[in-house]
């Protein structure tokens, strides 16, 4: 467990990104290096020029608010503190050596080399992510290989600092797939204890909550922490021998001479703002894999890239996909306003008719209840600020009675895919697979895709297992994919969110029609509307919409929301944020679509400054970002690429 350690520069006079490089170049050197066997020595290795200061996450016209006074509730499931280095936490050590060398770890394979000043190093499967489809995925692995004798060598790489540190989600939780992966779960110690004990379903006017039959069906679900669950699963992951490194990006896909994907390489650190190397500077790793999986989640990064380059998508006559941004809190209530396991849902307000979307409040332990918005990112007018109405919706009267007296715990925010059965691409490409939510097998009706995404990241795991060791190919993922439980349940769901398209009522009543009466087996498939970037209308087309300040009690400025991410970036490196065309902010987006960035983010990284004549030019504050993706989605000329920051940047989440 200790490999998972998160090591945080706010206790540390080293920078986190180099402290987590060292460790990885430190895992692969000599077993007789004297220093490994004294943690007290280990740091001593690194440079001695390492930045002691942190970085401010905050936009330079803004302040963090003091840190709060409020004692988060005990969890044996949160981080995990302590020294960042033991003398077990880089087991499997082996040489170091510029020349390529084949290493054979109980039975499984290993190449290190170094070409070009940069060390590569090779294993039987790579995945990148360690969220729930790529712990999945890594887990099923090496139960197969126990099963059959032999052993793979698996490696997993994360960009969080810390397992489960990037993971948010609702969540009612549908164990379907841990039932199959880990079947004895019930009887370990884990993150999962508050079973589902009701549902409820809303629809809000500005006032009244009106009681709706739900449609929800969450008995035997249980309402959870997903972050607090990956954490755990990262921990039966490395039980069974499977390396994972946090704090990794990835930010390139490697190929070989034949277009074939053989691993990826991860980012280079110690790089200033202005592209200079610092005195700290690391080149990245490039770490190659007979097979590659990726599980970054939804709108990732090189699944993206890979989805384009093999036309994963015309493959198979899959639509573009269609996305939702997600904002939750976690806040923690009067016990007696506190109901464990109840579950409840909404739609209607704050949110207009024509915009899809809904609410969600879960009832969690420790007096914690998770509260969320969903809002569609295909809504049309630009003055639209998902994050303000995020905060309207918690002064309804139904919602505002259990927030008050409480206190806030945590913040945060991540797109989703809602495309469906219709948006899913051919998941196979030359060298590999793309599972989870990087794919998108989210069941909308349901709210629900971290049973989903396990499922394929065992279906690609025992593909994999297949191809390195039976002779078969990765193909026999998609074939058995079809052949599950996951493609049914997608399959029944699939007009569900395209009827949407029609409005709210119309959305009603041809959901209620195929939840209710034909269960999915209309012989017909609703097709999803236009992408969500081109969904958006001109800025004179709409109305401007008008946001009440927040009270500071139950409803919040994003720097103060911000500060409970515990989001931090070093503030000196290049922008992960890239625009294709620099021009286009100032003369497309601000005058055509009043500058929309500056809303649909929900951490104020986009804003518009004036330069040194007094025009408006769009300042991007890349340290505050979330990596919710909105804004690789959302932005009306597809400008804006999401890319990779150095590793372990980000939000710090434990209890999303």
């Amino acid at each position: 467990m200790n490999a998972m350690l998160r090591s945080s520069s706010s206790s540390s006079d080293h920078p986190l990104s180099f402290t987590i490089m060292h460790r990885f170049l430190l895992k692969l050197s000599s077993s007789t290096n004297p220093l490994r066997n004294s943690k007290n020595q280990l740091p001593s290795i690194l440079p001695r020029l390492l930045s002691s200061t942190t970085s401010n996450p905050f936009t330079p016209s803004e302040s963090p608010p003091p840190p709060s006074k409020t004692s988060h509730p005990s969890n044996r499931f949160l981080s995990r503190s302590g020294h960042p280095y033991s003398d077990d936490s880089f087991p499997k050590s082996r040489a170091f050596s510029s020349n390529s060398r084949d290493l054979g770890v109980n039975g499984s394979r290993r190449c290190i080399s170094s070409e070009a000043g940069r060390e590569s190093i090779e294993y039987d499967v790579l995945i990148i992510g360690a969220g729930p489809a790529g712990l999945s995925a890594a887990i099923r692995l090496k139960q197969l290989c126990l099963e059959k004798n032999t052993d793979l060598s698996v490696c997993v790489v994360e960009k969080g600092a810390e397992v489960g540190g990037h993971i948010i989600s609702g969540n009612v939780f549908e164990p379907l797939a841990l039932d199959e992966l880990l079947p004895h779960w019930r009887q370990e110690q884990t993150p999962i204890e508050i079973p589902a004990s009701s549902d409820k379903f809303w629809y809000l006017t500005k006032n009244r909550a009106i009681s709706l039959p739900s449609p929800f069906d969450n008995k035997g679900n249980y309402v959870i922490s997903l972050s607090q669950l990956v954490r755990w699963l990262g921990g039966k992951a490395e039980e069974l021998g499977i390396e994972i490194y946090p704090g990794f990006s990835a930010s390139e896909v490697l190929y070989d001479a034949s277009d074939k994907v053989v691993g990826i390489a991860t980012k280079d650190m110690g790089i200033s703002k202005d592209g200079s190397k610092k005195e700290t500077f690391q080149p990245g790793v490039d770490i190659k894999g007979r097979v590659t999986l990726f599980a970054e989640g939804c709108r990732g990064s090189l699944s993206e890239k890979i989805i384009k380059k093999y036309k994963l998508r015309e493959e198979v006559n899959a639509q573009h996909q269609t996305y939702a941004l997600g904002i939750k809190e976690v806040w923690e209530i009067d016990e007696s306003k506190h109901n464990p396991g109840e579950v409840v849902h909404t739609l209607g307000w704050p949110l207009d008719p024509k915009t899809y979307g809904g609410s969600f409040l879960y009832h969690m332990n420790d007096r914690q209840v998770a509260l969320g918005l969903v809002v569609a990112l295909n809504y049309k007018n630009p003055f639209l600020n998902p994050y303000e109405e995020f905060q309207k919706l918690k002064h309804h009267p139904a919602i505002k009675s259990i927030l008050e007296g409480g206190t806030v715990l945590q913040y945060g925010a991540r797109t989703l895919n809602e495309g469906g059965f219709q948006s899913i691409p051919y998941p196979v490409f030359p060298g590999g697979a793309i599972i989870g939510c990087s794919a998108g097998f989210l069941n909308v009706p349901k709210i629900k895709g971290t049973h989903t995404a396990m499922k394929s990241g065992m279906l690609a795991a025992e593909a994999a297992f297949g191809a390195l060791h039976e002779g078969s190919n990765m193909n026999t993922y998609w074939d058995n994919l079809r052949g599950s439980w996951v493609w049914k349940e997608l399959y029944a769901a699939r007009n569900y969110r395209p009827a949407f398209e029609y409005g709210l009522i119309p959305g009603l009543a041809v959901s209620a029609m195929e939840h209710y009466v034909l269960k999915g087996k209309v012989p017909f498939t609703l097709k999803h509307g236009k992408a969500d970037h081109e969904a958006t209308d001109l800025a004179r087309k709409c109305k401007p919409i008008e946001y009440p300040k927040p009270d500071g009690v139950l409803s919040f400025d994003v720097p103060t929301s911000l500060y409970r991410s515990n989001t931090n970036h070093d503030h000196d490196q290049p922008s992960h944020l890239r625009l294709k065309d620099p021009k286009i902010p100032e003369k497309v987006n601000l005058p055509e679509y009043a500058a929309p960035e500056s809303r649909y983010c929900p951490a104020r990284v986009y804003e518009y400054v004036e330069d040194e004549e007094g025009k408006p030019k769009l300042q991007i504050n890349a340290q505050n970002c979330l990596h919710c993706k909105a804004c690789d989605i959302k932005d009306p000329k597809q400008n804006i690429e999401w890319t990779v920051p150095e590793g372990g940047g980000g939000p710090a989440y434990s209890v999303m």
